[in-house]
């Protein structure tokens, strides 16, 4: 699934966020899976991965029996934060009270599409930061393809 755009939303009391209906529209559960993946990350905001994506990204990185220690910690860290979130019958998850706290979030926030993913952050700061985003568009496009380059020269 495709996530563009953004969407304005309140998290209720119970943590409860409503799934755009937009996206629920797009939804098939032989695809995308009977559930959202949640990933607590850097900046105050939590990722939603379908489950057939969480699933697939975590199949690309599996590690063995005998992963070194990084690699095992990074595993601990993304696997041990994340939780799986399914959708009420009003298309609502419930992020739980630990990702909440742990990244920052409070009730106000906006839906961001990232493509493969959405997120989760803070209404406010993702409202006074776009115009800036924009502006910074160029250079990080340029950024970006450097770091393809260089990652594309040491496979090839």
């Amino acid at each position: 699934m495709l996530f563009t755009g953004s969407h304005e939303h309140r998290i209720d009391a119970k943590n409860r966020l409503a799934i755009p209906a937009e996206i629920r529209g797009q939804w098939r559960l032989e695809e995308h899976g009977a559930a959202w993946y949640a990933v607590p990350w850097i900046g105050g905001r939590v990722r939603l991965y379908t489950e057939a994506d969480f699933r697939a990204r975590a199949r690309e990185y599996s590690l063995g029996l005998t992963p070194d220690q990084d690699e095992a910690e990074l595993h601990a860290t993304l696997f041990g934060l994340s939780a799986r979130l399914e959708m009420d019958s009003a298309g609502r998850i419930r992020v739980p009270d630990d990702i909440m706290e742990l990244v920052g979030l409070g009730s106000e926030v906006a839906l961001v599409g990232a493509g493969d993913w959405l997120e989760i952050r803070d209404r406010d700061s993702w409202r006074a930061e776009k115009r800036q985003r924009l502006e910074q568009l160029p250079d990080l496009m340029a950024r970006t393809e450097r770091k393809r380059a260089l990652r594309e020269s040491k496979e090839g």
